[in-house]
C-alpha cells in the first residue's frame, strides 16, 4: 500500500469511523421506538421485540463472513457496498406498514451492516503503522462505545420531536456523507482468491443464529420452560461444534473461526466476550433500577449515565499517546479493577440513595472501559499475521456482538429470578407473629387487619425484594468482571513488539 500522507490517513479514519457508528448506532436507536411501532405496525409486545431479534441475528451471522467477502471483492468496494446496501434497508424500514415486513428490513439491515465494523478495525489497523496501532484501536474503541451509547438518546430524541420513522431515515443522509468519503479517500482493494466453503457457511449461519435468537427470546419464553427455547439451543450447539471443526479441517476464509489458534486473538476475544457481557449487563439493568425503584425520569437518567461514555472517551484519548505493548497487559488489570470496584460500590445501593453514588461507579466504569477496550483490541492482533487482520478482526467481532446479548439475557434473567426469591424470602417475615412487624406496626401506627396497611406491606415488599435483587445482580457483575484477571496469564507478547 502506498504511503499515506496524515490528512489522507485521517480522512480514512473520519470515513470507515463515521460507517461503523451509523451501523453501532442502529443496534439501540430503535429500542425507544419500539412503542411507537407497536401501534403503528399492528405488532404484539412479543413479535415487536424482533425488531432488535432480526437484526442482531444478521449482524452475528454476516460478521464472520467478512473475511470472505473482503477477500472476493476488496476492501473498498465491499464497504462501498455494505454501506450502500445499510442506507437502502434503512430506508425499507422507515417505510415498513406491518411487523412482517419490518422485521424481513432489519434483517437485510444487520447483514449488510455486519461487514462494517470488522472492516472498519482492519482498515484502521493497515493504514497506521505497527508502532501508532494503538492510536488505531483508541479511535476504534471510542466508535465501538460511543455508537450503543448514543443511540437510545438519539432515537427518543428523534421518537419525541419527529416521528419513529425517522430513527432509519436519519441513517441516508449520513450514509451518503460515508459513500462519498469512502470513494474519495479509502482505496485498499486486496483481493485474492478465496474458496468458499458451505458447509463452514451453513453451520455457522445457523449455529450463530439460533445461538442468537435464544439469547434475544430466551427470557421472555421463560427459557427451557420453553420447549422452542430447548430445541433450537441444542440444534444451535450441534451447528456450532460442526462449524468449528469444519473450519479447522478446511481453513475457510469464510467465518475463520480457526484464526483462534492463535493464542491472544483467542484469549482475547474469549475476554472480550466476558467483559462486554458484564457492561452491557450493568447497562440494561441500572436504567430499570433508576427508573423504577428510584422513579427518576428518563432524561434524568440519561443525564447521570452519560458520564461513563465520555470518562471512557476521555481516557482512551489520553491513554493512547502513553500506551506501548508492554504497558497492554497493565492497562486491562487497570481497567478491568476499575470496573469491578465500580460494582463492588454498586452493591451497597439502596432506595434512598444520593445522585452521585450513581455518577461515581459510572466514572470509574467509563474509565475502566476506555482502558480495556482498545488493549484488548490491540493484544488480539499482536501475533497475527496482516493477511489475517481482516478474518481475526472478523472473529474478535463476532465474539464481542454474541457477548453483549449473552451479557443482557443472563444478567436480565439472574435479576429476575433473584427478585422473585427475595420476594418469597423477605415474605416469609410478614406474619402475625413477627416482633419486628409488630414494631413497625405500632411506630406507624397501622393495623394489620386494615387492607390499606396490606396494600402498603405489598409495595414495601415489592420495592426491598427487587432492590436486593438489583444488589446481588451488581454483585455477579463483579465476579464477571474479576473473571477476566487470570486469562492475563496466558497472554504472550513477543519480544520483537514489546517496544515502540
Amino acid at each position: 500500500m502506498e504511503k499515506l500522507t496524515p490528512f489522507k490517513r485521517w480522512m480514512i479514519v473520519i470515513a470507515v469511523m463515521t460507517s461503523a457508528i451509523m451501523v453501532l448506532i442502529d443496534m439501540t436507536i430503535a429500542m425507544v421506538a419500539m412503542p411507537q411501532m407497536q401501534g403503528a405496525l399492528g405488532a404484539t409486545s412479543d413479535s415487536i421485540t424482533w425488531v432488535l431479534t432480526a437484526y442482531t441475528m444478521a449482524e452475528a451471522i454476516f460478521i464472520p463472513m467478512t473475511s470472505f467477502f473482503a477477500a472476493k471483492l476488496g476492501e473498498r468496494r465491499l464497504l462501498l457496498f455494505a454501506v450502500s446496501g445499510f442506507m437502502l434497508a434503512s430506508m425499507l424500514c422507515g417505510q415498513a406498514q406491518s411487523i412482517e415486513t419490518m422485521v424481513f428490513f432489519r434483517v437485510i439491515q444487520g447483514a449488510f451492516g455486519a461487514a462494517v465494523i470488522p472492516l472498519s478495525q482492519s482498515i484502521l489497523i493497515s493504514i497506521f503503522p505497527d508502532n501508532q496501532r494503538n492510536k488505531a484501536m483508541a479511535i476504534f474503541s471510542i466508535g465501538i462505545l460511543v455508537g450503543p451509547i448514543l443511540g437510545p438518546s438519539l432515537g427518543g430524541l428523534i421518537t419525541e420531536n419527529m416521528n419513529w420513522r425517522w430513527v432509519f431515515y436519519v441513517n441516508l443522509p449520513v450514509g451518503l456523507f460515508c459513500l462519498a468519503m469512502i470513494y474519495a479517500f479509502v482505496d485498499m482493494a486486496n483481493k485474492r482468491k478465496a474458496d468458499i466453503h458451505w458447509g463452514v457457511i451453513a453451520s455457522m449461519a445457523l449455529g450463530v443464529g439460533l445461538l442468537q435468537m435464544v439469547l434475544d427470546q430466551g427470557n421472555q419464553k421463560d427459557w427451557f420452560e420453553s420447549g422452542f427455547i430447548q430445541i433450537s439451543l441444542v440444534i444451535a450447539l450441534l451447528s456450532l461444534v460442526a462449524f468449528v471443526y469444519q473450519s479447522f479441517k478446511s481453513r475457510s476464509p469464510a467465518a475463520p473461526i480457526w484464526l483462534i489458534r492463535n493464542r491472544n486473538l483467542a484469549l482475547s476475544s474469549i475476554m472480550m466476550a466476558i467483559f462486554v457481557s458484564a457492561v452491557f449487563g450493568l447497562t440494561s439493568q441500572v436504567p430499570m433500577m433508576l427508573e423504577g425503584m428510584l422513579n427518576y425520569p428518563v432524561d434524568t437518567t440519561g443525564f447521570l449515565l452519560a458520564p461513563r461514555g465520555v470518562a471512557a472517551g476521555i481516557t482512551l484519548i489520553l491513554t493512547a499517546r502513553l500506551m506501548t505493548n508492554e504497558r497492554l497487559k497493565w492497562a486491562v488489570f487497570v481497567g478491568v479493577s476499575l470496573c469491578a470496584l465500580s460494582g463492588l460500590m454498586m452493591t451497597q445501593y439502596s432506595l434512598n440513595i444520593d445522585p452521585k453514588w450513581v455518577v461515581l461507579p459510572t466514572l470509574l466504569q467509563g474509565c475502566g472501559m476506555g482502558l480495556v477496550f482498545s488493549s484488548l483490541s490491540n493484544m488480539a492482533y499482536t501475533t497475527l499475521a496482516k493477511e489475517h487482520q481482516v478474518g481475526g478482526a472478523s472473529i474478535y467481532n463476532l465474539f464481542r456482538t454474541v457477548g453483549s446479548s449473552f451479557g443482557i439475557s443472563i444478567v436480565t434473567t439472574f435479576q429476575f429470578r433473584q427478585a422473585q426469591t427475595q420476594w418469597n424470602s423477605l415474605g416469609e417475615g410478614i406474619n402475625p407473629y413477627s416482633v419486628n412487624l409488630q414494631n413497625w406496626l405500632d411506630s406507624n401506627q397501622l393495623q394489620l387487619t386494615d387492607p390499606s396497611t396490606i396494600t402498603l406491606l405489598q409495595q414495601q415488599l415489592h420495592q426491598q425484594s427487587e432492590i436486593v435483587a438489583f444488589v446481588h445482580t451488581y454483585a455477579f457483575v463483579t465476579l464477571l468482571f474479576l473473571s477476566i484477571l487470570p486469562f492475563l496469564f496466558f497472554i504472550k507478547i513477543p519480544k520483537s513488539q514489546l517496544n515502540d
